[in-house]
């Protein structure tokens, strides 16, 4: 391979933590990515362990996530300024995989996808990502934002269930509705009062730490009130002090043939999601992301979450954007972001078993509502092929699946392109 080749491969895989140091890192950008790290990780502790209560899990494994994988995200990716963690993107799959394989099925297949996704990157099939198209990346992510809200429903109305919630969406809506009798005003108030709080803040005071301190009013009013309302400790028994010690997923033929297609839905939605956070990240700074040395860290990073027991890993747009704002210089932002976690859990975890459901619950809604793009729905809307691959792709994944979602989509939307093509080439035959 000739010199010039072999230098721009080295590039290409060289993560931005490197080229960083390479360039020179001084205290003056040390004091910055500190502060930015300890915004972002005062946005990501109440949202990580919110995602992974509405997957299905423990809110330990949340912050296994964001602690380990945003670690390895920041260390090892091709953006100076992605934030990696447990993302609501995910919150469907992830609800889904466990309710059907289990804890040990889950991590098998955070591990699996890890590996995919760091092979795709090694073959240089990043730029592969950015082809699919916008019309069905906008109606996935919409589907994903109704199922999210629908999974909330429950807790936002401290709804009581005589058996288990469904996970299918048309499964789930007439047990919630049957259930309707046993809402809670309590728990119902302190949700729209945590909506409500985060918005006003982001409004009023946009530096401040609008999430956090919605939780932390609810979880004080629900103690001082002796509000009746579902908490951490209630129905978990809290969080650990620290990370468990690490160990690899069981790992048998049978497992792996099971679980896979799945773990190739992971790594198809990680791939895209971090590649439009890091998209977003260059759009804000200016800089250019190196797709395919992201990719292969997000691999990295979900097989070491699954290692420590957290739930899958993705670019995260929100905390990204918000490590931008907050001035962050490098990678080490994002890798202080999860030491602050850390030590979150080693010193306030017994705090958490004090956080009510209901405003977890808020501030998923909230995520629900931002996942959304809704001038880019309107856009679409107003042209009938894109209209039609983004309705298409918004109902399968709300009423079957993510993987039919984008399959579909894509399916369509090829269709239609090529359809275009041969009527313009008959438009163009002379007669």
């Amino acid at each position: 391979m000739p010199e010039a080749a072999l230098a721009a491969s080295a590039k290409l895989y060289r993560p931005k933590l490197a080229t960083m140091l390479m360039e020179g890192y001084r205290l003056a950008d040390l004091r910055h990515d500190a502060m930015a790290g300890l915004t972002v990780a005062i946005v990501a502790l109440p949202l990580s362990m919110a995602i992974a209560i509405a997957s299905g899990v423990s809110p330990a494994r949340g912050l296994y996530a964001a602690i380990v994988g945003g670690f390895l995200v920041s260390a090892l990716g091709g953006s100076r300024f992605q934030i990696g963690g447990p993302a609501g993107a995910f919150i469907v799959l992830v609800a889904a995989t466990a309710a059907r394989f289990g804890l040990d099925g889950l991590l098998l297949t955070v591990f699996l996808s890890g590996l995919m996704l760091t092979a795709v990157g090694l073959a240089r099939l990043g730029g592969l990502i950015r082809h699919i198209p916008h019309a069905v990346t906008v109606g996935f992510t919409a589907g994903i934002s109704v199922t999210i809200l629908a999974s909330q429903l429950k807790d936002l109305f401290g709804l009581r269930l005589a058996g288990a919630e469904p996970g299918a969406f048309l499964a789930k809506i007439p047990v919630l509705v049957h259930a309707w009798p046993s809402a809670s005003p309590a728990a119902f108030g302190m949700g729209i009062a945590v909506i409500a709080v985060t918005v006003a803040i982001r409004r009023w005071r946009p530096l401040w730490p609008s999430l956090l301190i919605a939780v932390a009013l609810a979880s004080v009013a629900a103690l001082a009130l002796h509000l009746q309302v579902a908490t951490i400790g209630t129905r978990y028994g809290g969080i650990p002090h620290g990370l468990p010690m690490p160990h690899l997923p069981a790992f048998t033929w049978a497992g792996i043939l099971a679980v896979l297609p799945t773990a190739m839905t992971f790594t198809l939605l990680g791939g895209i999601e971090s590649l439009l956070s890091a998209v977003v990240a260059d759009g804000m700074t200016g800089r250019r992301h190196r797709s395919n040395m992201e990719l292969v860290a997000q691999g990295v990073a979900n097989m070491g979450s699954a290692v420590f027991g957290g739930i899958s890993v993705t670019g995260t747009i929100a905390r990204t954007a918000t490590n931008v704002r907050a001035g962050a210089r490098s990678p080490v932002s994002g890798m202080l972001h999860a030491v602050f976690l850390l030590g979150f859990l080693a010193v306030a975890a017994p705090l958490a078993s004090f956080v009510p459901l209901p405003a977890l619950a808020g501030v998923l809604v909230l995520v629900a509502w931002n996942m959304t793009e809704k001038p880019d729905l309107v856009r679409l809307l107003k042209h009938w092929r894109t209209g039609a691959v983004m309705l298409v792709t918004f109902g399968l994944t709300v009423v079957r699946d993510l993987t039919s979602g984008i399959l579909t989509g894509c399916l369509l939307a090829a269709l239609l392109a090529l359809a275009a093509t041969l009527s313009r080439r008959g438009a163009a035959r002379p007669h």
